[in-house]
C-alpha cells in the first residue's frame, strides 16, 4: 500500500466511531421521524400507513397551526433583529474594552448558564400579578390600579414569553466577539491613516467582516424559536386559548396522548423549517463567500 492510503487507511478509523454515533444518535432516529410521520403509531403497536392523514390533521386542526406559524414569524422576527442586534450591539462594546468589560462578559453569560426550564419559572413569579417584581414596580411608581395576568391574558402572554429570551443574546455576542478580535489589525491601521472615523471603520469594515458571525447568530435564534418549548410550556401553556401556541407544543401534545406519528408529523415540519432557515440566512448573508 501506497503512503497515501495508508494514511486515508488511518483516517477512516478514527472517524469510524464518530460516524458509528452520528448514524446511531441522529440519521436513524431523523430517519425515523420523516417515515413514521406517515403512520398511526402509538408507541406500542407496529406503525401502520395512512398516509398524509396526520399532517392533515395537523393543518387543519381548529387554527391551531396557522397560529403557531404566525407566532413563529413574529418570533423569528423579533430574534433576527432585536435580539441577534442586542448580542451584536454588546460584542462590539465589548469589543472596545471599556473599564470592566472582563466584568461585564462575565455576567452576560450568567443567564445562559442557567437551564431555560428554571428562567421559565423564575419569569412565571417576576410576572406575578399579586408578588411579581414587574407589576408591583409599575403600581409603585404611580399606576395603583395596573393588573396583568401576563401568561394568561392576550396580548400580554405573547410579550410575556418574548422577554424571557429577548435578550439573553450571550452566543450571539461570542460569536460576533470572537470574529471582531480576529480582524487584523493592519487592516484598521490602514483605514486610520487614510483618514477614516470610527463609526466608518465600524460600518465599512468591522460590520462587513463579521457577516458570517451575525449570520450564525440570526441561524441560532431563529432555530431556537422553532424548537422552543420550556419558555411556554412552564408558562402560559399555550394560552390563553391557543394564542401562544407553537409547533413543539403540537408535538407534546402527540407524545402525551400516545400519537407518536401524529407528534413525528410536527418533528418532520421542525425539520424542514429548520433547514428552510438554514437556506435562506446563507443566502442572505452570502455566508459561502469569502470575507477577506
Amino acid at each position: 500500500m501506497t503512503r497515501k492510503r495508508i494514511t486515508n487507511l488511518w483516517i477512516a478509523l478514527f472517524l469510524l466511531p464518530t460516524i458509528i454515533v452520528l448514524a446511531m444518535f441522529y440519521v436513524v432516529p431523523i430517519a425515523t421521524v420523516f417515515i413514521t410521520g406517515f403512520t398511526q403509531w402509538n408507541g406500542f403497536n407496529a406503525p401502520q400507513f395512512v398516509g398524509l392523514e396526520n399532517y392533515i390533521k395537523l393543518f387543519t386542526y381548529d387554527n391551531t397551526f396557522a397560529v403557531s406559524i404566525r407566532n413563529l414569524l413574529l418570533w423569528s422576527l423579533i430574534a433576527g433583529t432585536i435580539h441577534v442586534g442586542f448580542g451584536t450591539l454588546v460584542a462590539f462594546i465589548l469589543y472596545k474594552r471599556p473599564r470592566g468589560w472582563k466584568v461585564v462578559r462575565g455576567v452576560f453569560m450568567i443567564p445562559n448558564v442557567i437551564a431555560a426550564a428554571a428562567w421559565a419559572i423564575i419569569y412565571k413569579f417576576m410576572f406575578n400579578d399579586d408578588i411579581g417584581v414587574i407589576n408591583n414596580l409599575i403600581r409603585g411608581i404611580g399606576f395603583e390600579n395596573f393588573h396583568v395576568k401576563w401568561f394568561y391574558e392576550s396580548p400580554a402572554a405573547f410579550f410575556a414569553i418574548t422577554f424571557t429570551w429577548l435578550f439573553f443574546a450571550v452566543y450571539v455576542c461570542l460569536i460576533v466577539l470572537n470574529d471582531l478580535m480576529a480582524i487584523p489589525k493592519e487592516v484598521h491601521e490602514a483605514a486610520y491613516l487614510d483618514g477614516a472615523t470610527e463609526w466608518q471603520v465600524t460600518r465599512f469594515i468591522n460590520l462587513p467582516l463579521v457577516r458570517n458571525a451575525i449570520g450564525t447568530g440570526v441561524i441560532l435564534s431563529v432555530t431556537s424559536r422553532i424548537a422552543m418549548f420550556e419558555e411556554i410550556q412552564l408558562t402560559s401553556r399555550g394560552g390563553p386559548g391557543n394564542e401562544t401556541y407553537n409547533i413543539s407544543l403540537m408535538l407534546y401534545e402527540g407524545i402525551v396522548n400516545y400519537e407518536y406519528g401524529y407528534a413525528n408529523a410536527a418533528g418532520t415540519i421542525m425539520i424542514l423549517l429548520g433547514i428552510l432557515v438554514l437556506v435562506l440566512i446563507n443566502r442572505l448573508f452570502k455566508m459561502n463567500e469569502r470575507v477577506y
